[in-house]
């Protein structure tokens, strides 16, 4: 196989709100940290153990509008992108490295708020996502676009 593939998916919980940046040209970038776990069991201690990896975000434009719009510490959402590694000097001049998730897509599982309610209700019956979420879990089909077709 002569191709090459990267691509990241993830689901996770953001960790801080959306940092936004923004440049001279109009354009625009949001940065946010979100949290994946790994639950297992140790068979030495038969105790329960959970690893939180950690996954710097970057969205541009639109979408890091829109995330900063409805997104917030806690809410779960769907990432889908491809790894990016930056190269920076700190102040004491030593190269530094920063692995990011560069956002091409996402989808708003949850906020907050339902999971704290969910997770307080221990219904049996799933609970449906809210009305916010549905309607921004595809904005492209909100919005009208300058597109011919």
């Amino acid at each position: 196989m002569s191709g090459t593939l990267n691509k990241v998916m993830l689901i996770g919980h953001l960790g801080d709100e959306v940092k936004m940046h923004y440049f001279e040209g109009g354009g625009c970038i949001g940065r946010f940290p979100i949290a994946t776990n790994e639950t297992y069991i140790s068979k030495q201690t038969n105790e329960r153990i959970t690893n939180t990896e950690w996954h710097n975000i970057v969205v541009r434009n639109k979408g890091a509008e829109i995330c900063e719009k409805y997104l917030s510490k806690g809410d779960k959402v769907y990432i889908e992108g491809r790894l990016k590694t930056r190269k920076w000097t700190d102040d004491k001049g030593l190269d530094r490295y920063s692995t990011e998730v560069h956002c091409t897509d996402f989808t708003f599982l949850s906020t907050k708020k339902e999971s704290d309610s969910n997770a307080a209700n221990k219904s049996a019956a799933q609970n449906p996502v809210s009305d916010r979420t549905s309607e921004i879990k595809n904005p492209a089909e909100n919005e009208l676009d300058d597109l011919p077709f």
